[in-house]
């Protein structure tokens, strides 16, 4: 038994198989390649699942997190440390909020905007006691915990696993009747992916635009789950820049640890994230040392790099050449930036198997769709080379 078979065993016999790893075993990565303990390179195109825009690691990334993590990494929020404040400072400039909490994943933060959004119902907009209600959109995904489950319209996600926490309701991705129609005096907020991440669904050209609309006239907070499109994937700052919305929150992950390390955000302004006073809410490693020093390092790339800059360009490309390939199994090419989703004909597990034989890393989205996420610092030649393993997988 060679040394990759004998990893692959080691990991099975002990792992809980709550999901199922591509015959892969790793072993390095740099940029957008991966390495496997035999030797066999790979391009990247699942991008941990957004969490890579920076690439595999960034040199800058690695370096901020060597140096903080020799002089100090966890110390709680239980006291102040050096890094924090200008952390804050900047997701404060970035998003325009007066506000954040910091905590360590996406799903962690979804948690924390949905307590924050009931509670300013409640002390706000004065909703009576226990009856606070969130729409949010069908076929969305916002985490795996008890709460994110129990508005998921995912079967799979949720079976067995209640009862599930009330208070949400589904509309339909992208309809704005829906919406309109979901509202009561008792709903506090809408929550929703500006594209889905689960299919690469993207809403209507006006839906963000007009959904902020909607809940204006109605005291409905809008939040913006921007953990998988945000920070330069789409090719813009935020998503919901592209239709010049300002959510009233903002759920950030994923890229904000720049790949390295966990991170996660919620911001908002004082009138809803000011609602929290101390015991209300907390997580202990959020804002700790080494992820502040960490995600500070990230956004540097991000900004210094032009990263929405290049997701912009390239993804333009990228979606140009994939709708001009002469392919009967794609039905639909759709995304912005560097976030797109190939739909085909049916399912896409072989095809995913054929293009890992040509080394190229993907997975689905959903039965039908293949996920295309490289990390933003691809080049336009590793793309061409992508595009021409796509060309002879997908026949």
């Amino acid at each position: 038994m060679n040394r990759t078979d004998r990893l692959f065993g080691l990991t099975d016999q002990y792992r809980a198989k709550n999901f199922q790893p591509l015959p892969v075993m790793a072993t390095e990565a740099r940029g957008v390649w991966v390495e496997t303990v035999d030797g066999t390179k790979f391009l990247d195109m699942i991008s941990g699942y957004g969490a890579l825009n920076q690439g595999h690691c960034h040199p800058r990334i690695v370096e901020a997190l060597k140096l903080q993590a020799s002089r100090s990494a966890l110390l709680s929020d239980a006291i102040y440390n050096d890094q924090q404040g200008r952390l804050y400072e900047r997701l404060s400039a970035l998003t325009q909020k007066d506000l954040v909490f910091l905590a360590n994943t996406g799903a962690e933060a979804v948690e924390a905007a949905v307590k924050a959004a009931r509670r300013w119902g409640y002390r706000v907009k004065k909703v009576p006691s226990g009856s606070a209600e969130i729409l949010v959109s069908e076929g969305n995904f916002h985490g795996r915990t008890t709460t994110a489950i129990s508005f998921s319209t995912d079967d799979l996600v949720k079976a067995d696993f209640g009862p599930y926490t009330p208070g949400f309701r589904s509309v339909p991705f992208g309809d704005l009747d829906a919406l309109k129609g979901a509202i009561t005096p008792n709903t506090v907020a809408f929550l929703t992916e500006p594209i889905q991440g689960k299919g690469i669904r993207v809403a209507p050209t006006g839906f963000l635009r007009d959904a902020l609309s909607v809940c204006r006239q109605n005291e409905v907070l809008f939040v913006a789950d921007e953990v998988q499109t945000g920070l330069g994937r789409t090719g813009k700052r935020f998503c919901c820049d592209w239709e010049d919305v300002e959510p009233d929150i903002y759920i950030l992950g994923k890229a904000l640890g720049g790949g390295i390390y966990p991170v996660s955000a919620v911001a908002a302004n004082a009138e809803i994230l000011g609602l929290l006073e101390p015991g209300s809410h907390g997580t202990t490693y959020g804002a700790n040392a080494l992820a502040c020093a960490v995600a500070f390092a990230s956004l540097d790339v991000v900004e210094r790099e032009g990263l929405a800059q290049r997701a912009l360009e390239l993804g333009t490309y990228f979606l140009d050449r994939l709708r001009g390939l002469r392919s009967a199994v794609i039905r639909e090419v759709r995304g912005l930036g560097l976030f797109i989703g190939l739909e085909l004909t049916s399912a896409v597990e072989p095809y995913c198997e054929n293009l890992r034989a040509r080394g190229i890393l993907c997975k689905g989205a959903g039965m039908n769709t293949i996920r295309l996420t490289p990390p933003l610092v691809i080049t336009r030649d590793e793309l061409n080379w992508a595009l021409e393993q796509l060309s002879k997988a997908l026949v």
